[in-house]
């Protein structure tokens, strides 16, 4: 497959999976009111929200609501609808684990009704330069104003609400060059944001700074922090537990390795795309279907 017909067709591919990479004209044209927001408990106050887009951590108490990421603007009322659930306190904070706008699409709706909203440095320059992600021909114009996030840190950072530390660490250069990990300490409970897409293969932004070195050493970084008890939010799929995130870590070690061994011997992308090097992950991994799978060949291809 050529790297033009690459583009093309994972851009329309696998649904809500491709979501961050769709233009904005695809994103408008999305029929929002058939997406439906559904809440599930995670463990005693922190949820999770499935929508369109990533996975938003939930947590509730007396202190009031704190989110991780938003979705997508046009969500936002079914978002607060699914939060009214849980809690009548406003939410206060959103935590946007990286810049992408199935993450803080929402940024704006919120802000505007005074939830602070909390990210690395990274995410801020990103949203208000704006950014261009070459693999999919997508442009997103800068942002202002309450879109922005108005609290950034450069390493860690830690809220301390509803009866727990929530720590931000930011890895470097996974998913993107601003990615952070939620650690709700108390509940024993991690949202890795988009380092983490569990029973899928990732998207990693490589025109932004990612690296499957990056998103290798993040899920390595969990591994190292979690322990049997532990939940996983990921970015997108379902909640899983330490030996979910293991399975994800493993695979991006031998498809890694095999692509590294397949570009050192002079193969290119279109060779390793033909190569089988994800015949025996499919199954576990192979969600979305279509092109999608070149297309992550080529992010690890291209981090390389």
């Amino acid at each position: 497959m050529t790297i033009t017909k690459l583009k093309t067709a994972a851009a329309v591919a696998a649904g809500a999976l491709l979501l961050p990479v769709l233009s904005a004209q695809a994103v408008l044209a999305q029929d929002w009111d058939a997406v439906e927001v559904n809440s599930e408990p995670v463990r005693g106050n922190i949820h999770v929200l499935y929508g369109a887009g990533g996975n938003i951590g939930v947590s509730v108490g007396d202190d009031g609501v704190f989110i991780v990421d938003d979705q997508f603007a046009p969500l936002t009322d079914k978002i607060r609808a699914a939060i009214a659930e849980l809690s009548d306190k406003p939410i206060r904070f959103a935590i946007n684990t990286h810049y992408h706008g199935d993450h803080t699409g929402g940024n704006e709706n919120l802000g505007r009704e005074g939830t602070v909203i909390v990210a690395h440095d990274n995410v801020r320059i990103r949203m208000a330069a704006g950014s261009v992600i070459k693999a999919f021909n997508n442009t997103t114009p800068p942002q202002e104003g309450h879109a922005l996030p108005v609290v950034t840190f450069n390493d860690e950072a830690a809220l301390h609400l509803n009866g727990e530390q929530t720590r931000m660490h930011h890895v470097s250069n996974a998913h993107t060059d601003g990615d952070s990990i939620v650690h709700f300490e108390g509940s024993n409970v991690f949202h890795m944001g988009d380092t983490f897409f569990n029973g899928r293969f990732p998207f990693i932004d490589v025109d932004n700074g990612g690296s499957v070195d990056g998103v290798i050493a993040t899920a390595n970084k969990v591994l190292g922090m979690v322990d049997d008890a532990s939940l996983i939010i990921p970015g997108h799929g379902r909640v899983t537990d330490r030996e979910g995130l293991m399975r994800y870590r493993d695979m991006l070690v031998t498809v890694r390795g095999r692509v590294a061994d397949l570009k050192a011997g002079g193969s290119s992308l279109e060779d390793v795309q033909g190569a089988g090097v994800l015949d025996d992950f499919m199954e576990s991994f192979g969600a979305g279907g279509g092109d999608w799978p070149a297309a992550f060949l080529s992010f690890v291809y291209n981090s390389l």
